[in-house]
């Protein structure tokens, strides 16, 4: 469900559990075109047959995919009203926890660790955690920067 504010009530998110996304299930097609992309063909990606004999026993997503993930889940859980522009900042710490297997869903967990003013705006600091369904930890953890300026 998503939560909407108006710019000015920004600081006032501290510590606000945005709650989950929606599932979405990663497809051997996204790992394709991500892998083609970024010119990342390693095998575990991209052969589906070769990787069943692989660490993980099945081809799995990209890392660097997963996390880009969390932009379109990100948009699920908050919009800000009232901004003229809103910018994915970058991240302060990105972990790659457990791997996402090809076929499986993953959802994310947001919560707003902190609110700094900077010229013209506001930047959150948001603790993005993706989950995988059944599984038993998570799949990438990190510490996403927005920057919304009004």
């Amino acid at each position: 469900m998503t939560t909407t504010v108006p710019y000015a009530e920004l600081p006032g998110l501290v510590g606000r559990d945005l709650g989950y996304t929606e599932w979405r299930e990663v497809t051997q097609d996204q790992v394709n075109t991500f892998a083609d992309a970024t010119d990342d063909h390693q095998w575990i990606h991209v052969d589906p047959e070769r990787a069943k004999t692989g660490p993980f026993g099945g081809a799995v997503a990209h890392g660097f995919l997963t996390l880009s993930l969390t932009i379109p889940m990100w948009t699920e859980l908050l919009d800000v009203e009232g901004v003229t522009t809103k910018v994915n900042y970058g991240l302060d710490k990105v972990r790659f926890v457990s791997p996402v297997m090809v076929g499986a869903r993953i959802r994310m967990k947001a919560v707003i660790a902190d609110v700094t003013e900077v010229a013209g705006g506001y930047q959150i600091a948001v603790d993005q955690t993706v989950e995988i369904e059944g599984g038993s930890k998570p799949a990438v953890v990190a510490r996403g920067l927005s920057r919304f300026y009004a």
